[in-house]
């Protein structure tokens, strides 16, 4: 497996990776803008893209998805809740559904909270084993935070599913496995976010401090959290659903 992790606008996190003997590869969270770096990444690595997916439909940043999976040929993914939402045709993901680029898997888990349409990516390789080797977790899961709930005005009933998301999906995977966060900190995405860019989800759990709540603290917690909402967040939102934009303006 090649793999990397791009650091992007708005402290965005991407990915790019996958199987080079197979020569097929994955692009995730791709930001406007960002296209011809993924397009130059797999000339370099003699690979084509076969996936493009956003974890969610983004407030804080315009996504590059579409455009990118328009270049390559690639279908583009987004959680199948988003039917009837965009205005573009997708390639709807549901919870548990298998994703192949070669040698690389990827188990879709639908992790609503931060979103509705929220999901995590978990990767195995089996040039290495047959068991999961990291997690992609979007805006669910960050180091040394948990996404936001509260860009809709449903912050309880989201923080609530948030909850469920974090314990039932990730938090019950081993702990070995390694978690690649779609931000780190200066995003405004989530409250109290760690400059690292990665972790595992044994170390988080031991000191990610909202992890180690019961159900009803974990709420209070995070509805007392107060920060401001991203910026133009309706603006990018809308585009996003319309298909994202070429470029964000400066």
């Amino acid at each position: 497996m090649f793999f990397h992790q791009h650091p992007a606008a708005n402290a965005t996190l991407s990915y790019f990776f996958g199987c080079a003997g197979v020569g097929q590869a994955v692009a995730v969270d791709v930001v406007a803008g960002d296209e011809d770096w993924f397009i130059q990444q797999a000339a370099e690595a003699g690979v084509t893209i076969a996936h493009v997916i956003d974890t969610h439909v983004h407030a804080d940043h315009y996504s590059g998805g579409p455009a990118l999976a328009q270049r390559v040929g690639a279908p583009y993914y987004l959680h199948e809740s988003n039917r009837g939402r965009t205005a573009f045709a997708f390639t709807p993901l549901r919870d548990g559904q298998r994703l192949e680029a070669g040698n690389v898997l990827l188990d879709v888990l639908h992790t609503p909270g931060h979103t509705p349409d929220s999901i995590c990516l978990l990767v195995r390789d089996l040039r290495r084993a047959d068991a999961p080797w990291f997690v992609i977790t979007g805006d669910t899961l960050f180091v040394g935070a948990v996404g936001r709930p509260d860009l809709a005005g449903q912050k309880r009933a989201w923080a609530a599913q948030l909850y469920d998301s974090l314990h039932q999906k990730l938090l019950s995977l081993p702990a070995e496995l390694e978690i690649y966060p779609g931000h780190q900190a200066g995003s405004a995405c989530g409250v109290g976010l760690s400059g690292k860019p990665a972790s595992t989800l044994g170390f988080e759990r031991r000191h990610n401090p909202l992890l180690s709540l019961p159900h009803a603290d974990f709420i209070e917690a995070i509805v007392s959290e107060s920060a401001a909402p991203p910026p133009d967040m309706d603006q990018i939102l809308a585009a996003n659903l319309r298909g994202g934009r070429a470029k964000a303006t400066p």
